[in-house]
């Protein structure tokens, strides 16, 4: 099986011109996602549905082409000659195929380089327990994870295993053993995985995202007997997140729920991307921290007080996403227009200003 020549020519476009992202589709010229913006391509033509169809069946696996007529929609990752890898999604709109492609990068990047807080690192030393980035689509969760994977691979000898739908970043074993999972390839789903991983002496096990209560469970179940657990969730912020995971049991099990998140959670990480003066994107984050107050919180189902812990725990390391976005203005990283749409709280944004 051979790639269609006319994609691999738009992805060397996408690598050339420091994309993240192109999106093919009938009926259209394709567009890049270069800073945060969608740009067209202006010098190809149209692509048919035919042309599109081609072009994803030239990098889908011939036993998998049968699931993608079935469902309508097929994820998968993608080696581009030696310089790439892409994650893929293809779909249908109207009945015509369309992909939606997102880079990612070969090297694994440092904290520095993303300009996230070194307090994270702390979180990669920890022994046990649950830890979730989370924030939109795009908003760089997949490589806040692998960094901190990365490390623990750079610092001890540890057994990590990863579940992901596709596989992303590709770890190259240092002091840990590392052992990369795919759904579809390796396992039929994220729960049957994390189910195994009780068998597989495991220490640091990282979901790439939890979609259903099963899948929490068994991550929490984890977390509580010894396992380092790290996932992803599409939420916006620390307390919405403690929500969406207790709001996804039967509301029989949700006061169980309560108790063994407040006792196995280690913090949540929240990230947005923000266009930079200078040029490129820049995070401004969340960061909460499970102390004695948090976890008497999520317990008693008083998530709405959370924010207010976050505000006044700086010392112990919290951050709050408006401070941080106020931060990146003080020190002309982005412009109070694009803080403003990103703050949590227009008011107490202001205030830090």
């Amino acid at each position: 099986m051979s790639t269609d020549k006319r994609l691999e020519d738009l992805l060397d476009v996408v690598i050339a011109q420091g994309g993240s992202d192109l999106h093919i589709f009938a009926g259209g010229s394709p567009m890049i996602r270069v800073s945060g913006a969608l740009v067209p391509l202006l010098k190809y033509p149209a692509f048919t549905d035919t042309d599109t169809e081609e072009m994803l069946k030239s990098i889908v696996p011939p036993d998998r082409w049968a699931s993608f007529l079935s469902e309508q929609a097929i994820d998968l990752s993608y080696a581009h000659k030696t310089d790439a890898r892409f994650r893929v999604n293809g779909y249908r709109v109207q009945g015509a195929v369309a992909l939606a492609l997102r880079l990612i990068p070969r090297a694994i990047s440092t904290f520095a380089e993303l300009n996230l807080p070194p307090i994270l690192e702390v979180f990669t030393q920890r022994e046990q327990g649950f830890f979730l980035v989370v924030g939109p689509v795009g908003q760089g969760k997949s490589t806040t994870l692998a960094t901190m994977i990365d490390r623990i691979n750079d610092s001890r000898a540890e057994h990590i295993l990863t579940i992901e739908d596709p596989v992303e970043y590709l770890f190259t074993q240092k002091k840990s053993l590392i052992h990369q999972r795919e759904i579809h390839i390796d396992a039929p789903d994220f729960h049957n995985a994390l189910q195994n991983a009780f068998r597989e002496d495991v220490d640091v096990i990282m979901v790439g995202e939890m979609r259903d209560y099963e899948t929490i469970s068994s991550a929490v179940t984890a977390a509580e007997t010894g396992h380092l657990v790290f996932s992803t969730l599409h939420t916006n912020n620390a307390a919405q997140t403690i929500d969406r995971i207790i709001d996804m049991f039967p509301a029989e099990q949700q006061g169980q729920v309560r108790v063994q998140l407040a006792g196995s959670l280690a913090g949540i990480f929240s990230q947005r991307l923000i266009p930079r003066v200078s040029g490129g994107l820049v995070p401004a984050y969340e960061l909460l921290i499970n102390n004695s107050a948090i976890s008497t919180l999520i317990r008693d189902g008083r998530t709405h007080e959370i924010s207010a812990v976050i505000q006044t725990s700086s010392q112990e390391g919290m951050i709050d996403m408006d401070r941080s976005l106020a931060e990146l203005v003080r020190r002309g990283e982005v412009t109070v227009e694009h803080a403003f749409e990103y703050a949590m709280d227009p008011k107490t944004f202001e205030r830090y200003l």
